[in-house]
């Protein structure tokens, strides 16, 4: 891998019927909120994890993690803008986190949950049902935008241009023209969940309630189909600059090519980070290196560069506890990884 890091694999044991923890487990802080996590965001020079018990932490390179009582219950979703992590919980409320824990309540739909959020370049967006809430840049009151049906997932453009929202049948994607938005409507049968955009904006991926994504190229609504998964896709990550589009679901990391003008279409996927027999239940990229960290059910952590021939680095053994997070500092010199038992391990990435 050539970019950024001058790569150290001293942390790494290549076997892992021979070593029990390798070097990166040693030197992290190992933790146990007794909480699941329920994701993790990098925001600023921290890493935030959200949790099952309401609260979120900021964990920090070089001082002790901090704890933010945010919700009455279950965080259910967060994002990160860069100055601000935005939280939806089961207790109805949509939260803008600062970095030193203050909070501002942005709405409240009371007793019914906020299921996503979404946030870019100062725009926030969240789903309660079938309505989503908009707060744009300059407005102190949010836009309104009711849906079909209930909100399965959200997603912006990297500029903010276009919003997508997820739901039975399909996708609406929303642009904004002088403060008023106008949808257009992307049909594909079936519910549909997480979203997001390639980073060039040109194709949308939706995780559907099916073991398959769909997608659509914006400019002619080409459809583009990625079935054949054994489990459900909880999680997707862009990669490199080709790019690729990196998702759980199987017992290895897929990753569909969305180079040249029909991206995936009539092509196979790039398959790393074999897990075995266990299914991969989250992935994340390696800032600036064609490479992918993927968690697997069992607890395995594996860092893998984006070709088959070459064999992954096992960062963390089997645990007995599902990966339900992975983030890097924006800086890239810590990894969190957390699990559905609230167990996180937290280290510097790089000797």
């Amino acid at each position: 891998m050539q970019g950024k890091y001058p790569l150290d694999y001293s942390f790494a044991e290549p076997l892992r019927q021979k070593y029990k923890i390798s070097e990166l487990e040693r030197r992290g802080i190992h933790s146990d909120t007794g909480a699941p996590v329920t994701g993790a965001v990098a925001v600023g020079n921290a890493v935030a994890a959200s949790f099952g018990d309401g609260t979120v932490r900021f964990f920090w390179p070089d001082s002790d993690p901090t704890v933010t009582h945010a919700h009455r219950g279950v965080v259910l979703c967060l994002a990160s803008d860069n100055d601000y992590v935005l939280t939806g919980g089961d207790d109805g409320r949509f939260l803008r986190i600062s970095l030193d824990g203050n909070i501002e309540e942005l709405a409240n739909f009371d007793t019914k949950w906020v299921d996503c959020v979404a946030a870019t370049r100062g725009l926030y967006a969240c789903s309660s049902g079938q309505k989503v809430l908009v707060w744009s840049v300059g407005q102190s009151q949010p836009t309104e935008l009711e849906h079909s049906s209930t909100v399965g997932g959200l997603a912006f453009t990297s500029k903010g241009e276009r919003l997508a929202v997820t739901h039975y049948g399909g996708a609406t994607v929303w642009q904004e023209n002088k403060r008023r938005w106008k949808r257009s409507r992307f049909v594909w049968k079936g519910s549909h969940g997480a979203a997001t955009f390639s980073p060039d904006g040109k194709y949308l991926v939706t995780a559907m309630q099916e073991n398959a994504l769909h997608g659509w190229r914006i400019r002619d609504k080409a459809n583009l189909s990625m079935s054949g998964y054994p489990a459900k896709i909880k999680s997707f990550a862009w990669v490199g600059e080709t790019p690729y589009l990196v998702t759980s679901g199987a017992s290895e990391a897929i990753c569909w090519p969305f180079d040249g003008k029909d991206g995936p279409m009539n092509r196979s996927p790039v398959c790393v980070a074999d897990g075995g027999k266990q299914i991969a239940s989250c992935v994340h990229a390696l800032p600036l290196e064609q490479a992918v960290f993927t968690g697997f059910k069992d607890g395995t952590v594996l860092l893998a560069e984006l070709d088959e021939k070459k064999k992954a680095i096992v960062l963390r053994e089997a645990t007995g506890r599902s990966v339900t997070a992975i983030a890097i500092t924006g800086s890239g010199s810590h990894l969190l990884i957390g699990d559905d038992k609230g167990k996180i391990l937290w280290t510097p990435l790089w000797a």
